[in-house]
């Protein structure tokens, strides 16, 4: 499969923030059990760059690999030189859209306005996230997407099992999610099973 169906195929992305680098693997197995393909890794967790090169490896054909909170052109090269198939960066920086489509690989640089989000489709970005996006609720994706059809959006930030299809529902392609599917106490407890149900909810599997 390729990148962009493992994300836009379940139209959820994992956001793995700051896990314990041992367990960082166990996670994203319960999460592509629970039907989640899109695995996010974030360069501010412990050795983030080891564990996309790990997961890259042990996930091939069965998930996406990527980085997230990546700010700058240099961190984006890291994160590539280790595996990752996608960028997702905080803000909107032309220098790690242009490293990061160098090498071929998807950019989602991070906007909160209409300007930002033509700006990074110009300097050529595959998709825009929305982040915060709670901030904002859904609304403001659908309408947006009247004037910017074009331009793919994912939403991160606050996004629950509560609200995660208002967001698809308005128009984005997408939903990131962080705290609200990876349960901090079913990680401590290496109860990954609870976590693949909780991908599941997300997922429909």
């Amino acid at each position: 499969m390729e990148t962009m169906e493992f994300l836009l195929g379940p139209k959820v992305v994992a956001v793995i923030r700051k896990v314990d680098r041992d367990k960082v693997m166990s996670v994203i197995e319960a999460l592509i059990e629970g039907g989640i393909t899109g695995i996010e890794i974030t360069l501010d967790s412990d050795d983030a760059l080891g564990a996309i090169k790990e997961a890259k490896e042990k996930f091939a054909g069965r998930a996406g690999v990527g980085a997230g909170t990546v700010l700058s052109g240099e961190q984006a090269q890291a994160a590539i030189d280790a595996g990752a198939d996608f960028i997702f960066a905080p803000t909107l920086s032309k220098e790690t859209i242009e490293v990061t489509k160098r090498h071929g690989k998807i950019a989602i640089p991070g906007v909160f306005t209409p300007t930002e989000m033509q700006q990074a489709y110009e300097w050529g970005a595959d998709m825009v996230k929305v982040f915060p996006a709670s901030v904002v609720g859904p609304q403001f994706v659908k309408d947006v997407k009247g004037p910017l059809g074009h331009i793919p959006i994912v939403v991160t930030g606050g996004i629950g099992v509560d609200n995660f299809k208002d967001f698809l529902n308005a128009g984005a392609v997408a939903v990131g999610v962080g705290g609200s599917l990876l349960n901090k106490e079913f990680i401590a407890n290496g109860q990954f099973g609870k976590l693949t149900e909780l991908a599941k909810e997300y997922t429909g599997k």
